[in-house]
């Protein structure tokens, strides 16, 4: 093994304790995926989630002004795209997803907009209307589907990536990020003065907000679905498993009085998560031979 290659294998596992540190239920879908592609969507997630860290607490506790947070988002930014050029960065975590990036295909448009999108929060930006909103999703959510998708075509070089496996990528990342928003409703207005719902007011949250953004998250993971149908069967398994445990939130989220929702964080019990991924397992097969 070159002293490269024990790098890189260092610093995929670095990037692989990120999600399982961060979230139970990508870390427990993404365990049923094959090795290579679950270090290739921890890779993904690793740079997501130290973006996210930065405009959002971490960076402030620590003591940076937005200013400073904007300069060490822009900063991360270039020496990723650096080192998707390169193949090396002194940071672990951009050296596991440019190397992903350089073995999946992960192009620096879908970096960029990301960026974009996570220097919107950095800066303040209002989502006011729904072009605003529709871009800082496509940014945040929409390319990070894109980059697992590439990261799930590991599984079988011959999966073809169209533009109806590239939409239903899209809309499940999407549906994902929604669920969050709608999740953290309170925590996002009271403690980071955000809003990401153009048109609703979370201090004034109704019934008929909540069920337009649940439905619209329904819609999201109607088109993920008929795309994750045809993917290899183990990467199938485990989006059908990841999509199936958003879809039980979103359902939760449905049941529960909209005032409820600015009071307490909609969550699924473990033990039900697990049952979840049991029948989506079950099912993911089923679907693949059908």
């Amino acid at each position: 093994m070159s002293g490269l290659d024990l790098y890189t294998r260092t610093a995929r596992a670095a990037a692989a304790r990120v999600i399982t540190a961060y979230s139970t239920s990508f870390g427990l879908s993404s365990r049923l995926l094959p090795s290579e592609v679950r270090a290739c969507i921890s890779d993904v997630y690793a740079l997501v989630r130290v973006a996210d860290e930065i405009v959002d607490g971490p960076a402030a506790e620590a003591g940076l002004d937005a200013g400073e947070k904007r300069a060490v988002l822009d900063a991360l930014e270039e020496e990723t795209v650096r080192a998707m050029s390169s193949g090396f960065s002194a940071n672990l975590v951009v050296h596991a997803f440019a190397h992903t990036a350089r073995r999946t295909g992960i192009g620096e448009d879908l970096v960029r907009a990301f960026f974009a999108s996570m220097r919107m929060d950095a800066d303040g930006v209002e989502i006011s209307d729904d072009a605003t909103y529709r871009r800082y999703i496509h940014g945040s959510a929409e390319v990070v589907g894109s980059m697992c998708l590439r990261g799930f075509a590991q599984e079988d070089p011959r999966l073809v990536i169209d533009e109806a496996m590239e939409e239903g990528a899209r809309r499940l990342g999407a549906a994902f990020q929604k669920v969050n928003f709608l999740r953290d409703l309170a925590e996002d207005c009271d403690g980071l003065g955000r809003s990401y719902f153009p048109g609703v007011d979370p201090h004034a949250f109704t019934e008929a907000d909540k069920l337009r953004i649940v439905a619209e998250i329904d819609d999201d993971l109607a088109v993920a679905r008929a795309a994750i149908v045809r993917l290899p069967p183990a990467s199938r398994r485990a989006t059908t498993a990841a999509a199936d445990l958003f879809g039980r939130l979103n359902d939760l989220l449905r049941a529960a009085p909209a005032g409820e929702l600015l009071v307490r964080r909609v969550s699924v019990p473990t033990s039900e998560k697990l049952r979840v991924i049991a029948a989506a397992m079950v099912r993911g097969t089923r679907e693949g031979a059908a």
